[in-house]
């Protein structure tokens, strides 16, 4: 078998071993000597499965104590992934693409999970960025949090953890779209009309008027 596919393997098998032994975070892991021999490969094997995992932040070894697995943090995981597919600018694109893909899914759920308190968080933003454009200043932040709330407002943790990283990677975008000659205006104005939609909880309207207010954005 290829060094690639035993190296993957050995990662599936630790998995496997994980949940057969009901580990949770905090818990420790097998020694390496007990993962080698349970999965019958050699210990450098293991180590070096082990270190990936590491580097993910997936698990934390404490000298003298052991390997313990920590808590699920697929924020941290899109983070490395995001830092290696930036670096090409076709790849940008396709961030764009899944950014709307999830923010999409994401109000879809919200429109049936919002809460009372996020829809009024999502109207607060939208006052805010008048007075903020009105003051003579461009409402980077605020638009950012109106996003974030709708995300938030889906409920589910793993969407939030992938949208939060796509967008802190693309903030200078969300600054130069500002930047254009009457968009602030426009941009508020598509905000009311998601945020009208989502009170509502009229889904097909929300996703119409979120898909062309990222489309007049440039993302």
């Amino acid at each position: 078998m290829p060094e690639s596919k035993v190296y993957l393997e050995i990662l599936k098998q630790i998995q496997h071993i994980m949940n057969e032994d009901k580990l949770k975070a905090g818990d420790k892991l097998p020694s390496e000597r007990e993962l080698s021999d349970r999965l019958q490969v050699g210990r450098s094997s293991v180590r070096e499965a082990l270190r990936s995992l590491e580097l993910l932040d997936l698990i934390e070894t404490k000298r003298g104590e052991g390997t313990f697995i920590k808590q699920r943090n697929s924020h941290r995981l899109v983070e490395i992934i995001l830092s290696f597919i930036l670096r090409d600018e076709a790849a940008r694109a396709d961030l764009s693409e899944t950014r709307k893909i999830v923010e999409v899914e994401a109000l879809r759920l919200a429109c049936q999970r919002v809460t009372e308190q996020q829809l009024a968080t999502l109207q607060q933003l939208i006052e805010h960025s008048k007075k903020q454009w009105n003051d003579g200043t461009i409402p980077v932040e605020d638009d950012y949090k109106f996003h974030k709330t709708i995300v938030e407002a889906c409920h589910n943790r793993l969407l939030l953890n992938i949208w939060v990283p796509l967008v802190e990677y693309n903030k200078v975008a969300l600054h130069d779209s500002l930047l254009r000659e009457g968009r602030p205006t426009a941009s508020i104005e598509e905000h009311t009309q998601i945020y009208e939609a989502l009170k509502e909880k009229n889904e097909e309207k929300a996703i119409h008027a979120l898909s062309e207010h990222l489309k007049n954005s440039g993302f």
